[in-house]
């Protein structure tokens, strides 16, 4: 029965991951207006389940680390009471913030859930060392490195963009068309901003010219959206493991049957519940624009897929909103509102996981 209980908590854990973070990759793209949100969300669940289904030949140092073995007692490493109260804690924490429309990390409430579960049912057995060295240093040290990596990368790609001569330009979308403002004269102007005006709509910026016979703005697109798969497919790596571990470490399902499962659950709590995370990440933080989208999602996916193979539990959210973080103070344009609820999210996430997941584990040990 509790093997069971392990299963359904599982599946909602993965469900409500996906909801909160399937979009995230993807979050430059929808939100520099590069695709449209139905062609991200296809994007980011095709990405994410290819990276959920090579997640055990990629990154596999990820199940050893979530099995809470060497964080606990082993005993209470393999009580599925324990495992299950992990689930529903994670689960829960993630469920709120996606109502909400806050992307938090699955990887520190997942922290917070098995640390409270594990002070409820080993207490001072817990070791301190393997919670600082295997989950909170990388965890508060990927956030920094996202940020610092895209300020230095931008504006690099900044003056390298200068260097080759290609310039940007801002314009209005006239239906399908893209009309540059500086195209326009006084007398066009007033004419798109008179009926009938619900066909035009302000747009981000583009770049002009072509290197190589290639126009600079469709490579860019191009590299854009590969990227953005990328975080996907390296979102999914790191993810799956971790969630995977709790079915794992109590046996109640095997790689075969557990493997799919979560990642078909990311996969379709992604489909269901994402648009509020997703309006979140892609319109409320900051204006971005392909290049700096480009930036933002190649510095994610690096950390990412680097972490991933060493076996360390980074949070995308945290990376990837950090990468925005660093586009944004550059160009001095962030929503503070937005960061501050954001970050106030991100203190709250793992002691929210810790108090679920004990009061959990203390409700299923009865």
């Amino acid at each position: 029965m509790m093997g069971l209980a392990v299963v359904v908590g599982v599946g909602l854990l993965a469900w409500w991951n996906g909801a909160n973070d399937n979009l995230k990759g993807v979050a430059t793209l929808y939100g520099s207006g590069a695709v449209s949100y139905r062609v991200a969300l296809g994007w980011a669940t095709v990405t994410q389940l290819a990276g959920s289904l090579l997640a055990t030949v990629l990154a596999a140092g990820l199940i050893q680390t979530f099995s809470a073995r060497g964080l606990v007692p082993d005993a209470v490493a393999a009580d599925p009471g324990f495992l299950a109260a992990a689930a529903l804690g994670g689960m829960a924490t993630v469920l709120l913030a996606t109502l909400i429309g806050m992307p938090v990390s699955t990887t520190h409430a997942l922290t917070g859930a098995l640390v409270g579960a594990g002070l409820v049912a080993a207490g001072t057995d817990i070791n301190v060392a393997v919670l600082g060295k295997s989950f909170v240093l990388p965890l508060l040290v990927s956030p920094a490195i996202a940020m610092a990596l895209t300020a230095t990368l931008y504006p690099l790609a900044h003056l390298a963009r200068k260097a080759l001569g290609v310039q940007r330009e801002s314009c209005v979308c006239v239906g399908a068309q893209y009309v540059p403002v500086s195209s326009l004269s006084r007398h066009g102007a007033a004419q798109l901003s008179t009926p009938p005006a619900a066909a035009v709509t302000v747009c981000v910026e583009r770049y002009r010219g072509t290197q190589a016979g290639i126009s600079v703005q469709g490579a860019l697109d191009s590299l854009h959206f590969v990227s953005a798969g990328a975080i996907c497919f390296a979102r999914a790596l790191n993810d799956t493991p971790k969630i995977l571990a709790l079915c794992l470490s109590a046996k109640a399902l095997g790689v075969p049957l557990g493997l799919p499962m979560v990642g078909a659950a990311m996969a379709a709590g992604g489909l269901v519940n994402a648009r509020k995370v997703a309006e979140t990440m892609s319109k409320k933080i900051t204006a971005i624009n392909t290049g700096q989208g480009l930036v933002a999602n190649l510095t994610t996916a690096f950390l990412v897929i680097v972490a991933s193979r060493a076996g360390m539990p980074v949070s995308t959210t945290h990376v990837s909103t950090s990468a925005m973080f660093g586009i944004a103070a550059i160009n001095r344009s962030a929503n503070c509102k937005t960061v501050l609820h954001i970050i106030a999210a991100w203190i709250t996430t793992l002691p929210a996981g810790a108090a679920i997941g004990a009061i959990a584990y203390a409700i299923l040990a009865r």
